[in-house]
């Protein structure tokens, strides 16, 4: 039976991976929305090929070209924030949330809103809008799917089981391309250096996340939200081999693992095909060839950002939203070559040490504490 589908953040590395997956099964799925920001040229020629219904552009600016690149097609095009929060709303059989950053949390709530399935890609918005998010999926009885890979294998470890036998929840993290390097070599690290991850094919914002271990940190606080457990029982280690990509124990101590290939094409189908399983175009995993696993504690003198993320989300209100937005300012100004790496995670600490908010009551709340945040890092980094 062929189900509807729409794609917030069709050009990222999520989006068009998912693009993929429909290419390879197209009878089966019908495409209601695209959305880019700015992308005109890539948004276009995928509502072409995929024949989606609309097509939206978040940059206003560009509503005029993307028009001019779909006339004739009867394909609709629309611009702006407020159609990208409209576009989301629209009812389909699944919404996938793949906008990075702060930016898709609007537009992931009005899928939710709506009470469908949402396959959440951006950790962003349960980071900044956890409590916020959740309240409104409860609500509205959405369903949320983690697309990202460590929550998806949770996900999938925690299948016919029950939360509350849970012992432990263990994230894996890979450490990035500079987990090796010394502290005077990663204050030297150029953007080209963090963003070269030898696992993973990912947008530079998150390549560089995973270099800070960042996304590690940030994927902490997004498993609090996912799977109360409470945070004494959410653990991080480093496996650099990103065979395994989470794991979960229960009281027994048995401990569940999900391994496979490092493609995100993988926990894609895995809420692309949810409750059943789909065929994916990866080689089987080959456990001899790979020859070891290893496993490593995190190094948070060198990597800061989980022990950051950590008292961000034991402190509560509005730290993991300062967290975030400050992350995403500092990584901005990272790749800009505006500072250098170790700076990220100092900007990051500096504002959360200077710029204290409330707990978010709502969507305005947060984007509130987002845009005050925002203006506190760049005030660290005019003076830094």
């Amino acid at each position: 039976m062929t189900r509807s589908i729409s794609i917030l953040g069709a050009t990222g590395s999520v989006g068009e991976q998912t693009l993929d997956l429909i290419r390879r099964n197209p009878e089966d799925w019908q495409v209601e929305v695209l959305t880019a920001n700015g992308s005109v040229d890539k948004l276009a020629r995928f509502a072409r090929e995929f024949d989606a219904r609309l097509a939206v552009v978040s940059d206003e600016g560009c509503l005029p070209q993307l028009r001019d690149a779909l006339a004739g097609t009867g394909i609709e095009a629309a611009g702006g924030r407020e159609a990208l929060c409209e576009a989301a709303a629209r009812p389909v059989d699944i919404t996938v949330a793949a906008i990075v950053g702060c930016a898709g949390l609007a537009p992931v709530m009005s899928a939710i809103t709506r009470g469908g399935i949402v396959a959440l890609a951006n950790k962003e918005a349960l980071v900044s809008a956890g409590d916020v998010m959740t309240a409104a999926v409860a609500k509205h009885g959405a369903t949320l799917l983690p697309v990202d890979s460590e929550h998806n294998a949770i996900f999938q470890c925690l299948q016919g089981n029950r939360i509350e036998d849970v012992a432990r929840i263990t994230l894996t993290a890979s450490g990035g391309p500079l987990r090796t390097w010394t502290l005077e070599e990663l204050k030297v690290a150029t953007p080209a250096q963090a963003i070269a991850h030898p696992n993973w094919s990912m947008g530079a914002k998150i390549s560089v996340d995973s270099a800070t271990m960042m996304n590690k940190g940030l994927e902490y606080i997004e498993a609090h939200h996912l799977f109360p457990v409470g945070l004494e029982r959410l653990k991080i280690v480093v496996h650099p081999q990103s065979v395994i990509h989470s794991m979960v124990e229960y009281r027994d101590r048995s401990t569940l693992a999900q391994l496979g290939p490092s493609d995100m094409r993988v926990p894609i189908a895995s809420c692309l095909a949810w409750p059943k399983r789909m065929e994916t175009p990866m080689a089987p995993l080959d456990l001899a060839a790979i020859g070891e696993l290893s496993f490593f504690a995190p190094d948070e003198q060198r990597f800061p950002a989980t022990r950051l993320a950590r008292e961000a989300i034991e402190a509560g209100a509005g730290a993991p939203a300062t967290l975030n937005a400050a992350n995403e300012v500092a990584v901005a100004a990272f790749l800009a070559g505006q500072i250098g790496f170790m700076d990220i995670t100092v900007v990051v600490e500096n504002t959360l040490n200077r710029y204290s908010a409330p707990a978010p009551q709502c969507l305005d709340d947060v984007l509130n504490v987002d845009r005050e945040a925002r203006a506190a890092a760049r005030e660290i980094l005019e003076h830094a």
